[in-house]
């Protein structure tokens, strides 16, 4: 409740997607506030999001930021349903853009396809 949230609505909806995403439950599980980035909970960065959080932050910068990305492109592929165009309108990026990332990332684009193929 003291936190100013300059950026209003659209920091607080990253602050909890980003809490859906690397929290170590699924998305019914509630979020504490020992989940919370360290800016808004006032708390030590080793104990945020529990064991991947740990985990992350045992990584060099680069190779946390592809566990990260990876997350959350899978995240945000599954939220509309795999398709690229609006995945891409919603992280803000080009299309063109989410296939090489995808692509460098070792992702396949169409994740629908991956799920009814298993």
């Amino acid at each position: 409740q003291g936190y100013d949230w300059p950026g209003n609505v659209r920091e607080l909806r990253n602050v909890v997607e980003r809490l859906l995403i690397m929290a170590p439950g699924g998305p019914d599980d509630v979020i504490r506030a020992d989940m919370l980035p360290a800016e808004l909970a006032g708390v030590a960065p080793a104990t945020l999001g529990g064991d991947k959080a740990a985990e992350m932050l045992g990584l060099p910068l680069r190779d946390a930021r592809e566990v990260f990305e990876r997350e959350y492109l899978t995240a945000q592929m599954s939220r509309f349903g795999g398709n690229i165009s609006r995945t891409a309108a919603f992280v803000g990026m080009e299309r063109s853009a989410l296939h090489r990332k995808l692509k460098s990332l070792g992702m396949h684009g169409d994740e629908k396809a991956q799920r009814v193929g298993r």
